[in-house]
């Protein structure tokens, strides 16, 4: 398997420390976003619309990061990270969907100002970045993991922006709950590092 990604996209880790976390043999090939290299040819065969990451496993290929972790939790028949049973798929459904949504608007757009200069109102995402988190933070005050007894691919999609928040100013100290959470999915056999960028509250 071939992943495509940037080490500073959230999206990318995602994908990455799924593979990581399962064990499964892949090869990084890194994506320059500076160079708009995401729009080249070559990715574009890949994924037209021109983003990371992109998996490639044989002549399987499967672009965005939520899709990809249901790609490979089922091709790989890892039920544990993605139950079988309809109310506990239905459950890490929700979170994938937060993932794209809400995490995506709040704490990802956020960082993308301060990491990457994205012409987004800032105050704005940091106010959607602190509701969702609210949100996160009730649902952990009461369980360990957010989808099941175990960790789950809900876990793993929701983990890179959140552990990334104070990049884009998005303070996690009234969190008490999700920063324990980080810190279980950190340590988790297979676990692999975001690259952290020294800006906003991570300065």
């Amino acid at each position: 398997m071939k992943l495509y990604y940037h080490p500073l996209s959230g999206h990318s880790h995602r994908a990455r420390l799924f593979l990581s976390l399962l064990g499964a043999q892949h090869e990084l090939v890194l994506v320059d976003l500076k160079k708009g290299e995401q729009k080249s040819p070559e990715l574009l065969k890949l994924n037209r619309f021109g983003q990371v990451p992109v998996l490639q496993d044989g002549d399987t290929v499967v672009s965005d990061s939520n899709a990809i972790l249901i790609y490979l939790a089922k091709s790989l028949g890892r039920s544990d990270w993605l139950p079988e049973n309809p109310a506990a798929a239905a459950a890490v459904q929700r979170w994938l969907s937060v993932a794209a949504g809400e995490i995506a608007r709040g704490p990802a757009a956020a960082r993308l100002v301060t990491v990457f200069g994205a012409p987004i109102d800032a105050d704005d995402a940091i106010r959607r970045a602190h509701a969702i988190l609210t949100l996160v933070e009730q649902e952990l005050a009461t369980r360990t993991w957010l989808a099941a007894d175990q960790a789950t691919i809900a876990d793993v999609a929701l983990y890179s922006y959140i552990s990334s928040a104070p990049e884009g100013n998005v303070d996690l100290s009234a969190y008490p709950h999700t920063r324990q959470w980080l810190a279980r999915i950190e340590a988790l056999p297979g676990f692999v590092e975001f690259q952290k960028t020294a800006i906003g509250l991570a300065a």
